[in-house]
């Protein structure tokens, strides 16, 4: 919570501002001194009371022991594209992993006002209250959203992901880590995200969606947070949607 809190300073005050400049990293995506410094401030609170730890973050790669059995997991701002924009809905991403399991995250948007929270065994919440997923089962009347991108494209998943909208009752594309705490909360009941996430996009998703109550897994239903997409849902329409998407 103390890195959360660090984290909103440096990115909420850069967001209201807007005095930052935009370049493109390898992979072509948007970054900003906002991303990095957001990061720097993250990874100072965790580093200063938890030096034993491994840090591994989007902005300044890893740093700390290279055997730690504990690793901290960082997205400084996920949704970038949304805060150069002027979009609120992006957030920092903060996960603890245990010998490669997530066991505890927080994912602050203070655009929005909003965080949510949880640890293994102790529930997910949401602004200081308990969250859990839904109990809808019928895709025709699940509200979904998903993540058309070229990654979905290239193995052939666009015909499936229009489908899937089609044969839902609501569909909406609430994107990146909203729309699976959308999930988490039981405002939504399937969120299928883009192809080519990376680890530091997933890690933190995962606890607060089991915490929940929910299902979260990749594309191929497999749970993996360092796999390249991420779909969560309330579990009860996880094998109806897995089961659409392309292998």
């Amino acid at each position: 919570m103390r890195a959360a809190n660090a984290a909103d300073e440096v990115s909420h005050a850069g967001f209201n501002n807007r005095s930052f400049t935009v370049s493109r990293k390898s992979d072509n995506s948007e970054v900003t001194e906002i991303d990095r410094n957001t990061e720097t401030a993250i990874s100072s609170v965790l580093r200063e009371a938890f030096p034993e730890f491994g840090i591994y973050g989007e902005e300044h790669g890893t740093s700390g022991p290279s055997d730690a059995e504990y690793v901290w997991v960082i997205d400084p701002i996920d949704g970038t594209t949304n805060f150069v924009r002027g979009v609120p809905v992006w957030g920092s991403l903060i996960a603890l992993v245990h010998n490669e399991v997530p066991v505890l995250s927080v994912v602050s948007a203070p655009a929005l006002g909003m965080r949510w929270w949880a640890s293994i065994g102790e529930g997910a919440y949401f602004n200081g209250t308990r969250i859990y997923v839904s109990s809808v089962s019928e895709l025709s009347q699940a509200h979904v959203s998903t993540t058309p991108n070229k990654g979905w494209e290239k193995v052939g998943g666009l015909p499936a992901l229009q489908q899937l909208q089609v044969d839902a009752l609501r569909s909406r594309g609430f994107g990146d880590f909203w729309q699976h705490m959308l999930v988490a909360q039981g405002a939504i009941d399937v969120a299928i995200d883009a192809i080519g996430l990376a680890p530091y996009d997933n890690a933190a998703i995962y606890p607060i969606v089991q915490e929940a109550g929910g299902t979260i897994t990749d594309r191929l239903g497999k749970s993996d947070w360092r796999a390249n997409s991420m779909v969560s849902s309330n579990g009860f329409l996880h094998s109806t949607v897995i089961d659409r998407l392309p292998s």
